[in-house]
């Protein structure tokens, strides 16, 4: 294992030098939290698609395709469906907003009364994203060194956390470059045409295995529906999403960038049932669907491959707990803590370098505490689907409808909004609490609930002021000044 551990090594060391360079261009509130809104295609592709598969995309993905076979790929490809569709139809809209969060671009469409609120929904999302990869960690590491839980949680969540306190978004974007081409030539490359051929190709995958796993639907209508209710649409309104899209250099870049990462979460969708499919012939009694990722690449692949295997792996792991550990903390930072202590900016407040830094700083803290909060709660829990469902089901049941409302509904109030957010929220918790955690109920009733109470409400309260939808209407068509450190050329 020695050129393996080798191979991780150099990865880890890498990931916490790009944090140190990434600090040195972090001298703004601006390009700390969304990298100067400066990204150009290539990299905001590259970073687009990190984020939004992960560990539970990678480690998760192949155990479904495990377990139900190409059937599998659907909850991955519904992450990359919602992608698409918020690239297609709404990244050009958000990018124009110049905003930081979520909840300020809901303040700005409803006059400034849904932040704190809806801030802690997203705030509760973040962190339950950050642990969700943190957990896999243990799973990688114990393959690697045969590592105690706890420990590997506390070793990968720290680098993590380090090289993203340090940098910020400059630091992460770098990192997800990287940890793009590594999986890429890891998961797609090499671990995909090594399973097939030593499953004995697709011809002995058939034979040794029920139809079902070769039927695109066996996975079940009711669960590909709710994979759409819950991974589609969270991919439209996720602070952690939003946040990459605000680092778009342009209203193109959003766009066509956006198309570009949705299109190869589905080539990874499939790969990852593929996987996983394979590793049910050579493996068809593990005790777990999700160790068969670890499993495959552990028996099957030969040395320095598997080092390459599992880098591509943490890549996976570490770009999406990056980038849901910067989301969380800007959300803590910007949307609560300085709403409650009275000190709200807007997102085209100017201010003097000094402050800059100060907020720089701000920040900086944040994430360390966040970081140190989401390594604890991943020690406590266990599961990552499970703990990934109620990330989403927060998030889609408390924030879809006041979100996509605000985007397509003029005559949406601040009320309708408020109460969506908060009756949603709650009927999503209660029904986990009766139904559980992994039933399709709570997201059903939950969504419902909040879309019904946002139309009757906004529909019994006044109009939104004409002002606030005429600020709103600039702010959309892109007709905002810009701080001046935003207005850079788009890095490539």
């Amino acid at each position: 294992m020695a050129v393996d551990y080798t191979v991780i090594v150099v990865y880890l060391v890498g990931m916490l030098a790009m944090g140190w360079w990434g600090m040195r261009r972090a001298k703004s509130k601006s390009e700390f939290l969304v990298a100067g809104r400066r990204l150009g295609p290539t990299m905001y592709s590259g970073t687009m698609a990190a984020i939004v598969l992960g560990g539970a995309s990678t480690i998760g993905g192949v155990g479904l395709g495990y377990q139900y076979g190409l059937s599998g790929a659907w909850m991955v490809f519904t992450i990359g469906l919602g992608l698409l569709a918020l690239s297609v139809f709404f990244s050009a809209r958000i990018a124009r907003l110049k905003v930081y969060t979520v909840s300020e671009m809901l303040d700005l469409r409803y006059g400034g009364r849904a932040g704190v609120i809806s801030g802690v929904v997203m705030w509760a999302y973040t962190l339950m994203l950050a642990v969700t990869s943190t957990i896999a960690y243990a799973t990688i590491f114990d393959v690697l060194f045969d590592m105690n839980r706890t420990v590997a949680i506390i070793l990968g969540g720290s680098i993590v956390v380090a090289y993203s306190t340090l940098g910020g978004m400059w630091s992460i974007t770098l990192t997800d470059m990287v940890q793009f081409v590594v999986k890429t030539i890891g998961v797609l490359l090499l671990l995909l045409p090594i399973a097939v051929v030593k499953a004995g190709g697709f011809s002995e995958m058939k034979a040794q295995l029920p139809t079902e796993y070769f039927d695109p639907l066996g996975i079940g209508g009711e669960t590909i529906f709710t994979y759409v209710l819950i991974y589609t649409f969270g991919m439209l309104i996720g602070q952690d999403i939003w946040q990459r899209v605000f680092t778009a250099g342009s209203d193109r870049t959003a766009k066509w960038g956006g198309t570009v990462a949705g299109t190869y979460c589905l080539v990874y969708a499939l790969a990852g049932a593929v996987i996983g499919t394979a590793a049910k012939v050579l493996y068809p009694k593990l005790g777990s669907a999700d160790d068969a990722f670890a499993t495959i690449v552990k028996d099957e692949l030969p040395m320095g491959v598997r080092g390459l295997v599992l880098a591509a792996a943490l890549a996976a792991v570490m770009s999406t707990s990056s980038g849901a550990l910067i989301a969380c903390a800007t959300v803590a930072n910007n949307d609560i803590w300085s709403r409650l202590r009275g000190a709200v900016t807007t997102a085209s407040d100017t201010t003097a370098s000094d402050e800059e830094r100060d907020e720089v700083r701000g920040n900086r803290a944040f994430i360390l505490i966040m970081g140190i909060a989401v390594i604890c709660t991943a020690i406590a829990l266990n599961n990552v689907i499970e703990a990934l469902t109620v990330a989403y089901n927060l998030l889609v049941g408390g924030l879809l409808v006041p979100i996509l409302g605000g985007l397509l509904w003029k005559r949406g109030t601040a009320q309708g909004a408020l109460a969506a957010v908060v009756v949603g929220g709650l009927a999503v918790i209660g029904l986990m609490a009766s139904y559980g955690i992994l039933a399709n109920e709570p997201i059903y009733y939950g969504l419902l609930s909040s879309l019904a109470v946002y139309v009757i409400v906004s529909l019994a309260t006044p109009a939104t002021d004409a002002a606030v939808l005429a600020a709103w209407r600039e702010r959309l068509a892109g007709r905002t000044s810009e701080p001046v450190s935003e207005s850079v050329p788009a890095h490539q």
